[in-house]
């Protein structure tokens, strides 16, 4: 009897075959590759105990699953982002952290209700959001990521940030593991290239302009064609850099109305066929409150609703400003795929 089995190559991603055979059987391997799947193909030839049989084996790559520092970080059960805003004027006051006990008690809370990544911000882009020097979005984005290192040093973050030079410095010198860009690589033409040198995961969302000019940007045609067309030139661009842990985020909020934005909600289950994990960021935006005829400080309740149906709709990391009532909807969702 023959017998096979797979192994991860954490660096590579590829996935590779090891056959033994007692009776030294030959065997035929063609391996075909897509953009983000590595299929491996075995055939058994002809064999005096077999005649004429033919078995095909079939490998796919599982796209649940990056590459992090080495290691397999699973997203096959969805997972919590934790939102650390180094900033003074983040859209939710409460996330505002000045200081690194500030942080530190915020990213203690976070681990603690159970988020997997905490990402840290220096730069908020919410509309209208006061222009950031490099020089100052790295002094607040150090603070908090080498605090973090030094304090829960196993915590898996990832960098808010559409600056190349930020993002390499936070990797390299804080022990930042993702890279989240808001601008999909658009507003810094250096992004794609360091995020090539670091070999990272890269968070790639859809917007359009800057954040100061974004929602005069929100005319569309057909939104999610337009949104599957530009995610897939920018994959076709990362792949050919060599960069194949990609995430995205179909941006809830930027450049896009209200109405566009529950448009693209009911039909994220769509971005499925670019076969890569999905994050969502609705966190108390405006989408939820002005609808509800709330406050943003009101917000969690309709938060929660929405991070559910994004769930049922394939998405796999909540970016959050509350870690605990997104855990308790990926809880309940969990027991609804086991019993449902």
């Amino acid at each position: 009897m023959s017998c096979f089995f797979t192994i991860f190559s954490l660096q590579s991603y590829k996935k590779k075959v090891i056959l033994t055979n007692k009776s030294k059987k030959k065997w035929k391997k063609n391996v075909f590759s897509t953009q983000n799947t590595d299929f491996y193909t075995l055939h058994t030839m002809q064999t005096p105990a077999f005649s004429k049989i033919f078995r095909t084996f079939v490998v796919v790559m599982n796209t649940d699953f990056l590459n992090i520092k080495g290691k397999l970080f699973s997203l096959e059960r969805p997972v919590v982002m934790a939102i650390l805003n180094a900033t003074p004027d983040s859209f939710v006051p409460s996330t505002r952290l000045a200081d690194e006990d500030a942080v530190l008690r915020a990213a203690e809370r976070a681990l603690k209700d159970g988020a997997a990544i905490l990402d840290i911000g220096g730069y908020s882009t919410r509309p209208g959001a006061t222009e950031v020097s490099p020089e100052e979005e790295w002094r607040r984005v150090k603070m908090a990521s080498a605090a973090i290192q030094r304090t829960f040093p196993d915590a898996i973050m990832s960098v808010d940030t559409f600056r190349a030079d930020v993002a390499q410095r936070a990797v390299e010198e804080t022990g930042v593991a993702i890279i989240n860009d808001i601008s999909g690589g658009q507003l810094d033409a250096k992004m794609f290239e360091t995020i090539a040198k670091l070999q990272v995961p890269y968070i790639l969302m859809h917007m359009r302009g800057t954040p100061a000019t974004m929602q005069t940007l929100t005319h569309y045609d057909d939104l999610l064609s337009e949104m599957i067309a530009f995610f897939q030139n920018r994959l076709d661009t990362l792949s050919k850099e060599g960069i194949k842990d990609v995430i995205l985020d179909p941006g809830f909020g930027f450049s896009k109305t209200t109405e566009q934005n529950y448009l693209l909600l009911s039909r994220l289950q769509e971005l499925a066929i670019l076969q890569r994990p999905i994050l969502t960021g609705v966190s108390r935006k405006s989408m939820l409150y002005k609808v509800l005829g709330i406050t943003q400080e009101e917000s969690l309740n309709a938060t929660t609703a929405v991070n559910m149906l994004a769930l049922e709709r394939g998405a796999k990391i909540l970016r959050v400003h509350d870690t605990k009532a997104a855990i308790e909807a990926i809880t309940i969702y969990n027991q609804l795929q086991q019993n449902g």
